[in-house]
């Protein structure tokens, strides 16, 4: 079992060093009161940005080392966004790390770029699933706009416990956002973790609306439009018996 603080949070735009002042009281306040794993948003030190050639960073870069020496120093696990370029693409990836407090380094690049936005023509799609296991629990993130494709969590489900969501997910398709969240839960009998952003960036507003979801479906839920944390305990024991007292999922 773990629990896990997920951080609804504005950001400030294109300032990394800006974003980590923020954030490390909250990192470790939240880890102080007893997270094992928190999760930040989507592109957290930046914004979503498709000012790419400029914001991302390499593998080693600030962003990264940042998660990395924070999970170090708290002993817990944070996992976010962030754009970085990737050796041998043309294009940087938006890249998602999930930090350990050994050293670990697991990373997901977004898979399905929101072309709505533009975001393929300034960041490379990811190819593979990752799934990472943090004190017992089997944890597979995705990002944003993945969450619009079932297929993806379908594929990961039978060796998930509980899904990441980190996003950016603009105020105007709010009901789209709160939506697919409790489905993603509910169809694969799993834990969602979604993580929105609040305040503005790029000219769109964000109301966060981030939730901790359980795989019946109930939720622990943030207030709209501020900053908060949301706390939730991730049980893998709770969806193993889920999912043996409604096998529905061997039907598909």
């Amino acid at each position: 079992m773990i629990r896990v603080a997920a951080v609804q949070h504005d950001i400030v735009w294109e300032d990394p060093p800006a974003n980590f002042d923020r954030l490390r009281p909250t990192i470790e306040e939240s880890v102080e009161s007893g997270a094992n794993l928190v999760v930040l948003t989507e592109m957290w030190s930046n914004g979503f940005s498709m000012n790419a050639e400029t914001i991302a960073e390499p593998p080693d870069g600030a962003t990264a080392t940042f998660m990395l020496e924070t999970a170090r120093a708290t002993g817990a696990w944070i996992a976010g966004s962030f754009p970085e370029h990737t050796l041998g693409r043309p294009l940087p990836t938006n890249r998602l790390l999930i930090a350990g407090p050994a050293g670990e380094d697991h990373r997901y690049s977004k898979i399905r770029p929101f072309s709505y936005a533009g975001e393929h023509e300034h960041y490379a799609a990811g190819e593979e699933i990752i799934t990472v296991d943090i004190n017992g629990v089997r944890v597979t993130p995705f990002i944003c706009y993945d969450l619009r494709f079932a297929d993806l969590f379908w594929g990961a489900a039978a060796d998930t416990d509980c899904f990441l969501v980190p996003a950016n997910w603009p105020a105007a398709r709010r009901e789209h956002w709160t939506s697919l969240l409790r489905a993603r839960a509910i169809e694969n009998q799993a834990y969602v973790v979604g993580v929105n952003r609040v305040g503005t960036g790029g000219g769109l507003a964000y109301s966060g609306d981030s939730r901790i979801i359980d795989p019946l479906g109930e939720m622990k839920v943030a207030p709209a439009g501020e900053e908060a944390v949301v706390w939730g305990e991730v049980d893998p024991d709770h969806v193993a018996q889920v999912r043996a007292k409604f096998p529905f999922m061997q039907d598909r």
